[in-house]
């Protein structure tokens, strides 16, 4: 089975969370996929001091707190689907937060994130409310540990799923087809190269459909 596990670092259960769902729900779409979803909402996750417990001991973080059965998921899943809230044009603390405390993985589980594959989602309160700047802090968190990055393929999902809420958490996101459409469209993609990655097997994903006017943005002629 291809593992995908879905991270919302929203700390309330709103777009963030419906917009992570719905890439798993796309991802599941292809053969041989199953899923897990973890909310950063209500965990306690404390910040990364850099004392070395972990390159010492080659054991997993001494910090007592929700992370000890984070952890579990993040080792157990071949892929993930990481959203995050747009909090001044970056992603969310409690992310930044969970993220820094990956170090560890590196020196207890070495190379295991190398083949990992990894896709951004993030969600602003307006159409240009910081969400280019938000996946792309996300996807550098992917490269900082390795891990294989995708976006969605195709016109408005160049690194990532960008999502409008508008503000009315799930009901806003929900009514964003353009938002959707990426996001659907990334999830199928982290599943599909996911696939191709571990077994080996058939072709990589191809990218996904393109506008007319995507062709003269980047330099060609649009049909």
């Amino acid at each position: 089975m291809i593992k995908v596990l879905g991270i919302s670092g929203s700390p309330r259960r709103g777009a963030t969370d419906y917009s992570v769902r719905q890439a798993l729900e796309a991802a599941v779409t292809v053969p041989g996929v199953e899923t897990r979803f973890i909310s950063l909402a209500g965990k306690t996750i404390k910040p990364c001091v850099n004392c070395d417990y972990c390159v010492r001991n080659k054991k997993l973080c001494r910090i007592k707190d929700d992370m000890a059965e984070l952890y579990e998921s993040i080792v157990w899943a071949d892929a993930y689907i990481i959203g995050s809230p747009v909090y001044n044009m970056t992603i969310s603390g409690q992310l930044q937060t969970f993220f820094n405390r990956w170090r560890p993985l590196h020196h207890v589980h070495r190379g295991l994130l190398d083949s990992r594959v990894g896709g951004a989602i993030a969600v602003g309160g307006s159409r240009n409310g910081g969400q280019e700047l938000t996946a792309s802090a996300l996807v550098h968190m992917f490269l900082a540990r390795g891990m294989v990055v995708v976006g969605g393929g195709g016109f408005d999902c160049y690194s990532g799923a960008y999502v409008v809420s508008h503000d009315r958490l799930a009901r806003g996101a929900e009514e964003d087809e353009i938002g959707m459409d990426s996001v659907r469209r990334l999830g199928r993609r982290v599943a599909q190269l996911a696939a191709w990655i571990k077994t080996g097997h058939g072709e990589p994903p191809a990218g996904g459909p393109r506008s007319a006017s995507d062709g003269a943005e980047d330099g060609g002629t649009a049909p």
